[in-house]
């Protein structure tokens, strides 16, 4: 690329900034009847009434080729929750300065700096005298959030294909790309982070052009932070991405993008309206369970929940029942819902495809009492991400739970805060596991997620063939960490398949890698090690054969069910010592010797041992002869014998939450 070319769109975009500076976005006057805060607060009287009537009356005037629906899609931390508030500020949706990262509704976004959830919101913009309605969605950037992202795909018809200036394409910016290719969206690409000291817009714009035949002269230059030149990215928007396609004179045809719980109102759930109008006290029906519902009440995210009279086709919203949706396993993501009587007539929409999960958790609640809403919980929260599988188990030591399985240890860590967060939950964690498969003599394969099912030391286990889950991981780091990072990669039993020089600086190194050693806390480790600066994403790579075990944990050669684990024979014996001398810190003294044992099979591979509590029974003795003092020691000892062979260890909940606690 020319540095002229790219000296012009950057003086272009410091002019346009600076003829905005100390200008406010124009807000229209009925939005000074309401504000944004944390919650959803609607003034009283007949201030609310005149903006609702505002809003839905220039909401009505937009005709369907004047919509726009278009995503946010980038790698973690390019800046897309920012440039969403930037862009509902310029179309006056929120007041500037009022709330950062409006649409990371959820604490944990919050506390972490990631988008979690793909949140939406509707927003109304007059260009050239015109009334736009677009809709925005903030897609999540990390891997393990997927699902989530495809489901924005489905709901939009374009996205802004965001890179950091500074970072350029990373991992998941060429993922997120190929995805959101495979739907057939309209991509237009922006850089942000253009006003950094690091900045290189000209080596981003290239990598596009490169990666996925972008065409630089189309691409907007930004910075969200700071807001230069993000009013250029809502023209660009409206003049090349196309408008939805529908018609307002078909039958009823909606999918189910999203749906979360309110106590009051049952389940909501967020709609795609791909032909027809949704008015509240329709009767619809789902095509997926065959039950009809009446319709309470239809509206936009604007930011939040607002309520409207109709949905049109072309439009995406929100929409609930009366009587309201109470179960939520109707609310299956994916479903097509049409009006009664037309299920013959309409065509039902693709459902999502069902992501396969990487790994799974034992779930299982400290006090038993809090079973019922535990489950509860757990049943809303699965409802609300598709891509969590759950179903029930059982435990000796720990009891009634669940088995959930997840796309990754990112995702496992947020739903498991979300749960302790949103609905106060008190639970313990086992460690994460992948899914094995066997083959069996006859040929019979069978996929194993529960450690506890794994086949262990016995005859037949040897005329089992194991295999284990691998992935490609592609990871991109500064070539100064590049010698660190390999050696990461060939310690967790990587195999290098290529290393490529992107730029001067940095390197794409791609390893196959076991999905199990990835779970481990790898992506923590490589950060550690590259001070942040790298950056991972990974893909399904099929199984493999691997000489894996069961390690288990015995207390007085009695299994644990709860700790045991499948890994490599080489990890054996490290990780069968870290456990026994661990465990040994939670287990409480008896009347006899308490036996701690890590175990693959028959063969012990590590011991620790809880000596007894000693009671001094020649404490009464004065004196006399020696044998009278032997006498009772013997006595002792086979008493002691006896208990431990009859003895009972009781383990309570604190030593596994000691114990299986990071």
């Amino acid at each position: 690329m020319s540095s002229s070319y790219l000296q012009s769109l950057l003086s272009r975009a410091h002019l346009s900034a600076q003829s905005l500076r100390g200008r406010q976005p124009s807000h229209p006057s009925w939005l000074s009847a309401r504000t944004f805060v944390g919650t959803h607060t609607r003034p009283a009287g007949a201030a609310y009434s005149k903006a609702s009537t505002e809003l839905e009356r220039r909401i009505d005037d937009v005709p369907m080729e004047r919509f726009r629906n278009f995503c946010i899609v980038a790698h973690v931390d390019h800046g897309k929750s920012t440039l969403s508030d930037r862009l509902l500020e310029i179309t006056g949706t929120i007041k500037p300065g009022d709330n950062k990262q409006i649409l990371d509704k959820l604490d944990v976004e919050r506390e972490r700096g990631i988008t979690v959830k793909a949140q939406t919101c509707t927003m109304l913009y007059n260009y050239k005298g015109e009334d736009y309605l677009l809709h925005l969605v903030d897609t999540p950037g990390h891997v393990d959030f997927r699902a989530e992202v495809l489901s924005s795909y489905r709901s939009t018809d374009s996205a802004l294909l965001l890179v950091d200036a500074s970072q350029g394409v990373q991992g998941s910016s060429i993922a997120n790309f190929y995805l959101a290719f495979a739907q057939g969206l309209h991509l237009l690409p922006v850089v942000n982070k253009v006003d950094l000291p690091s900045a290189d817009p000209g080596r981003a714009l290239d990598q596009m052009k490169t990666n996925f035949e972008l065409d630089p002269n189309t691409a907007v230059l930004v910075s969200a932070k700071t807001g230069l030149n993000v009013e250029s990215i809502l023209p660009a928007v409206i003049e090349q991405a196309p408008p939805p396609t529908g018609s307002l004179a078909n039958p009823l045809k909606m999918l189910l993008i999203d749906s979360w719980y309110d106590n009051y109102k049952g389940v909501i759930l967020l709609v795609r309206i791909f032909d027809g109008v949704l008015k509240p006290g329709d009767q619809i029906i789902n095509f997926a369970t065959k039950k009809k519902y009446t319709v309470g009440e239809v509206g936009i995210m604007y930011p939040l929940e607002t309520a409207v009279s109709s949905l049109r086709a072309g439009q995406v919203g929100y929409c609930y029942f009366n009587p309201g949706m109470k179960q939520t396993s109707e609310a299956k993501v994916g479903s097509t819902f049409c009006h009664v009587g037309f299920e013959d007539t309409v065509v039902p929409c693709e459902g999502f495809e069902e992501p396969q999960p990487m790994v799974f958790v034992g779930a299982f609640p400290v006090d038993h009492s809090e079973f019922a809403h535990l489950d509860d919980s757990i049943q809303q929260l699965v409802t609300n991400d598709r891509s969590v599988t759950l179903q029930k188990e059982s435990s000796e030591a720990l009891g009634q739970g669940w088995r959930l399985g997840f796309l990754g240890t990112l995702h496992a860590s947020v739903f498991e805060d979300r749960l302790r967060q949103e609905h106060g939950a008190s639970l313990i964690i086992t460690s994460p596991t992948v899914p094995y498969k066997i083959i069996h003599r006859d040929g019979r394969e069978e996929i194993i997620s529960n450690p506890a099912f794994f086949p262990s030391g016995d005859h037949e286990f040897k005329q089992l063939e194991r295999l284990e889950p691998y992935v490609l991981a592609t990871i991109t780091v500064p070539e100064e960490y590049l010698g660190k990072v390999i050696e990461l990669c060939e310690s967790n039993r990587g195999t290098q398949v290529e290393i490529t020089f992107w730029t001067a600086s940095q390197v794409i190194l791609k390893y196959k890698l076991p999905l199990a050693q990835l779970v481990n806390d790898f992506f923590g480790k490589l950060k550690g090690i590259s001070k942040g600066y790298a950056s991972l994403d990974y893909e399904d790579a099929g199984y493999e054969k691997s000489d894996i075990v069961r390690l288990n944990l015995l207390v007085n050669k009695e299994p644990v069910d709860a700790i045991s684990q499948v890994m490599h024979r080489s990890q054996v014996m490290r990780t069968g010592r870290q456990w026994v001398a661990k465990f040994k810190e939670f287990v409480q003294r008896e009347l006899f010797e308490v036996v701690i044992q890590a175990a693959v099979g028959k063969q012990i591979v590590a011991r620790e041992t809880v000596k007894a509590v000693r009671k001094d029974v020649t404490a009464k003795l004065y004196g006399g002869d020696r044998t009278r003092r032997m006498k009772l020691l013997e006595k002792q000892k086979e008493g002691r014998k006896k208990l431990q062979a009859i003895g009972r260890v009781t383990i309570d909940q604190k030593s596994f939450q000691g114990f299986l606690q990071k």
